[in-house]
């Protein structure tokens, strides 16, 4: 049974430059979704080294396209 890092050591990894790729946020290690970004006022991103999130971002597309099918 693996241990969840502290909210202050997500906050940590988060604020690492070494995790962003651009504006992409990418750690294996960080269990969450949706992190805070380098400044938090500017809000939250996506962390695509989570495999959900990728899964999120499929679904969040599809029902997007279904959408405009049946709006048009």
């Amino acid at each position: 049974m693996s241990i969840k890092p502290s909210k202050e050591i997500l906050d940590t990894m988060a604020r690492d430059p070494g995790n962003w790729h651009g504006v992409f946020y990418f750690n294996r290690k960080d269990y969450r979704i949706m992190v805070p970004k380098i400044y938090p006022m500017t809000g939250w991103t996506v962390n695509f080294g989570n495999p959900y999130s990728w899964l999120a971002l499929a679904g969040f597309i599809i029902i997007m396209v279904i959408f405009s099918i049946f709006l048009n």
